[in-house]
């Protein structure tokens, strides 16, 4: 790496512009390659990795050549660089994402690390004038989301952020539909996010950080923490300094299409949720049950997140989809609910119309291109605009997730029938609560034992991405983090 822009690195001034002398990009001809990177390749013992998944997707496609990876664990870096020597020779191993951010022979990288990592990989990228690819959520905290958005449109990159309702799915024509007053006027938009999240274990200390990874480029941007899980990796999603639960895991796709199906692009007025982690005591933090309400005006988002099966019986050591609840046919999806009937919209694809009754009335085959094909059309075309996932997109609805979880952190124990009496009026809200409560008590959840955790009704100013009135103070001191140097997240990008 360059000596000088090694030491701006180090010294956290990216802010400063450190990479205003990188050509915008390089000018790609029509049988030109896209020089790909993957920044966090990521494995481990209970998931294959979303860096691996996307190296095959991006495979797949004409016009692109991988010509470096990155991962601060060389166990995970390795074997796909000896996977890739077939595809390109000369492909190059790096454990620093700097140093691959210096590479004159990269384009565009695939941003497959952790949350934490997200933001600051993304703008560092934009900095070194590559593009982004950036897996969901697309950031750790409100601020992070919107300096991303800063970023790509500082360095006119092209930032894609991926949530699977906008891929190939039928979802955009079943909101174009309700758009078009097929179905009368939208009531709300309800998410689902049913699925199996077992325990991952308690241990009695501190575990050892396995000898091939840089443990302190792993932290990166988070406090560097002894690691009191079994698992550092994929378990990083239930510790609240390096992830943001299942519904940021997951659930954030979803919540992604109950904005997009709303046709929302601002921060709604009012959040609230409730929850906790029922049904067993281990090392995680953010709960495993879960309700969301975003109040928007005209109409609103309720959101449910639910990790454990049906009933207790269910609850073996590896219970299934088969084995979770569902609601109107959807375990794991969208509901838009209207005067005249509703659309769902699942996981995996498959977009439909029903009347009130539940009789179908059509279903919604997809027009657009999948989102890596669309991201490269992108890269050439050198417009932004034709982007199905932009950055903008993926910051507002990663913020959805984030206020959520700041309100249900902020929350205090509450009984169920004090619950009840704070959220009636809200119909859809109060039936989902007693939804929840029988599910609850399928599992043979005490909640004598196990109280319910509800967080406080926090107001926002949309404009300003920050909370005002009662619990703002202290709900404003979630929308961003501490940030150890040198992986400091700049105030100006």
């Amino acid at each position: 790496m360059n000596g000088l822009n090694r030491r701006q690195f180090l010294r956290g001034s990216l802010a400063a512009g450190a990479f205003l002398a990188t050509p915008l990009s390089r000018v790609l001809g029509a049988n030109d390659a896209i020089r790909l990177g993957v920044i966090g390749v990521g494995s481990s013992v209970k998931i294959g990795g979303m860096g691996k998944k996307e190296i095959r997707a991006f495979l797949q496609k004409p016009g692109i050549r991988f010509t470096a990876l990155c991962d601060c664990d060389t166990a995970h870096l390795m074997p796909q660089i000896e996977k890739l020597r077939d595809h390109n020779p000369g492909i190059k191993a790096y454990t620093d994402m700097r140093e691959l951010l210096d590479d004159k022979n990269v384009d565009a990288v695939i941003v497959t690390t952790p949350n934490h990592w997200h933001a600051l990989a993304t703008i560092w990228a934009c900095q070194a004038g590559k593009d982004v690819y950036v897996q969901k959520p697309t950031s750790h905290t409100i601020f992070e989301g919107r300096q991303m958005v800063e970023a790509a449109n500082k360095y006119r990159r092209i930032v894609q952020a991926p949530h699977g309702p906008r891929e190939r799915t039928g979802f955009g024509e079943a909101f174009a539909y309700i758009r078009e007053g097929k179905l009368g006027k939208v009531l709300y938009a309800h998410g689902l996010n049913y699925k199996p999240r077992p325990s991952i274990g308690k241990v009695n200390g501190p575990q050892p950080i396995p000898s091939s990874i840089d443990y302190d480029l792993w932290s990166g941007p988070a406090d560097k923490r002894p690691l009191l899980r079994e698992y550092l990796h994929y378990d990083w999603h239930w510790d609240w300094n390096t992830g943001n639960g299942d519904l940021g895991n997951m659930g954030i796709h979803y919540m992604d299409g109950c904005r997009w199906g709303l046709g929302q692009d601002t921060l709604p007025r009012h959040v609230m949720s409730l929850g906790g982690r029922f049904g067993y005591e281990d090392d995680g933090e953010t709960p495993n049950t879960q309700i969301i309400f975003l109040d928007y005006d005209p109409a609103p988002i309720l959101f449910e997140v639910r990790g454990l099966p049906k009933s207790k019986d269910r609850r073996t050591d590896n219970w299934r989809a088969s084995d979770m609840d569902a609601y109107n046919g959807v375990q794991i999806g969208t509901i838009i609910r209207c005067e005249d009937g509703y659309v769902t919209g699942r996981s995996g694809g498959g977009a439909a119309a029903y009347d009130n009754s539940g009789n179908l009335i059509r279903e919604f085959e997809p027009t657009n291109p999948d989102l890596r094909t669309n991201f490269l059309e992108a890269v050439r075309s050198r417009r932004a605009g034709d982007l199905n996932a932009p950055v903008l997109q993926g910051h507002l609805s990663g913020a959805l997730v984030h206020l959520a979880n700041i309100s249900y952190r902020l929350g205090k124990e509450t009984a169920p029938d004090d619950i009840r009496e704070r959220i009636e009026g809200e119909k859809a809200l109060t039936d989902s609560f007693d939804r929840f409560l029988t599910h609850l008590d399928a599992n043979g959840i005490d909640l004598t034992k196990t109280p319910i955790r509800m967080g406080p009704m926090l107001t926002m100013d949309p404009g300003q991405e920050r909370f005002t009135g009662a619990f703002g103070e202290s709900a404003n001191m979630l929308v961003s983090r501490n940030y150890r140097e040198p992986y400091v997240v700049p105030d100006e990008v």
